[in-house]
């Protein structure tokens, strides 16, 4: 039996992973949870998984109760209590720049993760990277992108390529003008055509944010270089990525769209379970398409990317600018384009920096994330 760490078991990917592991009481075994603010469903989680620890944000009435179950900890950064010796696996499902965090401290206490977070790889690639090595800590994606890579590569981080091929489903304004994408509100944002996922990775599909992050991840997941790394956009979001071979070959993952089957695979690896959905009907499917990416509509894309290209403390930058204006987005206190607006902004007042720890991460994105409150008066 696999014993589980949820360091974020309140987010989406979160509570779909306890879906998964309720499925497969004999296979897995909750041994920690670490949740933010949402109390009554962290309550709801302890309760019914009982786990040995349990983390939360912020008290809240009842917590007492809890703590008859679980050993309970307080505390914005109370999750690392959640890493345990007990624990096998973690899956770091944390949103935002703080998960980082918790990867950083899973590595040294050696513990093998499945990861959700994409600003740790965006962010500090190469630091993280660097010391799973040297810890001979495994890192399995769920992404289900980067799952349908591992997938199409044999399940080997190191098999040769000729290039990846990253498929974006084009977010809720893929079929947007660029005027229209002017008048665009949060509330259209969240309608994501094809994917039940938390508000902030909706508004960075929205913005291909998102596939711009996926593309830096690849690069430190597969140990590759930028020119081996492609975009296109496929509507339907059946094939989740495509790996070619020096020979032309070229191969896809497929399956309907849900992200029960890629966390399945990352927790329970190197198993197979049942099915999460009905198999594919290719009768019933009819046309896949594929088209590219319009960098023109979607400048943020092609900002992010050239971020991770500069390397260093870039990508920092571009992620903190890109939280603070997805946050005031989300709030209606500013427009859809002013996210573009903020992430080049903040990359062209940064001056550079080192990036040799977690303090210089840290510091990039909190001088993104004040360049963009200035700018708003927020």
């Amino acid at each position: 039996m696999k014993k589980i760490a949820i360091i974020g078991s309140t987010g989406s990917i979160g509570v779909q992973t306890l879906s998964v592991i309720r499925r497969y009481p004999e296979k897995f075994k909750v041994v920690s949870l670490a949740a933010g603010k949402n109390a009554a469903l962290f309550a709801e989680q302890v309760k019914e998984f009982k786990p040995k620890v349990a983390t939360v944000a912020e008290t809240f009435d009842g917590i007492c109760e809890l703590g008859k179950i679980s050993e309970i900890h307080v505390g914005e950064t109370a999750f690392t209590n959640a890493i345990i010796p007990d624990a096998d696996l973690v899956v770091v499902s944390l949103v935002g720049f703080t998960g980082i965090i918790a990867v950083l401290d899973a590595i040294e206490k050696g513990k093998d993760i499945a990861l959700a977070n994409k600003e740790s790889l965006v962010v500090g690639g190469d630091i993280v990277m660097r010391k799973a090595r040297e810890k001979g800590v495994k890192i399995t994606p769920i992404d289900s992108e980067h799952s349908a890579i591992w997938q199409a590569l044999g399940f080997d981080f190191d098999a040769p390529f000729k290039r990846i091929i990253l498929t974006a489903s084009g977010g809720a304004f893929r079929d947007k003008t660029q005027e229209e994408l002017t008048k665009v509100t949060a509330a259209d944002a969240l309608k994501h055509p094809n994917w039940t996922m938390g508000a902030k990775i909706t508004v960075d599909c929205a913005t291909l944010v998102n596939k711009a992050f996926e593309v830096i991840e690849a690069k430190w997941l597969y140990n590759t270089t930028f020119d081996k790394i492609d975009v296109i956009i496929h509507r339907e979001s059946i094939i989740h990525s495509l790996v070619e071979y020096n020979d032309g070959s070229v191969i896809a993952q497929m399956g309907y769209p849900t992200m029960e089957l890629p966390i399945q695979l990352a927790i329970g690896y190197p198993e197979r379970f049942l099915p999460v959905t009905e198999s594919l009907n290719f009768s019933k499917i009819g046309k896949l398409t594929f088209s590219e990416l319009d960098e023109k509509k979607f400048p943020a894309f092609r900002e992010v990317v050239n971020a991770g290209k500069k390397g260093g403390a870039y990508p920092a930058v571009a992620n903190g600018a890109n939280d603070a204006a997805v946050k005031l987005f989300l709030e209606n206190k500013i427009g859809f384009n002013d996210i573009y607006i903020s992430i080049a902004e903040a990359l062209s007042a940064y001056c550079g920096g080192a990036a040799n720890c977690f303090e210089d991460l840290k510091s990039a994105n909190d001088f993104a994330a004040r360049i963009v409150k200035d700018k708003f008066g927020v």
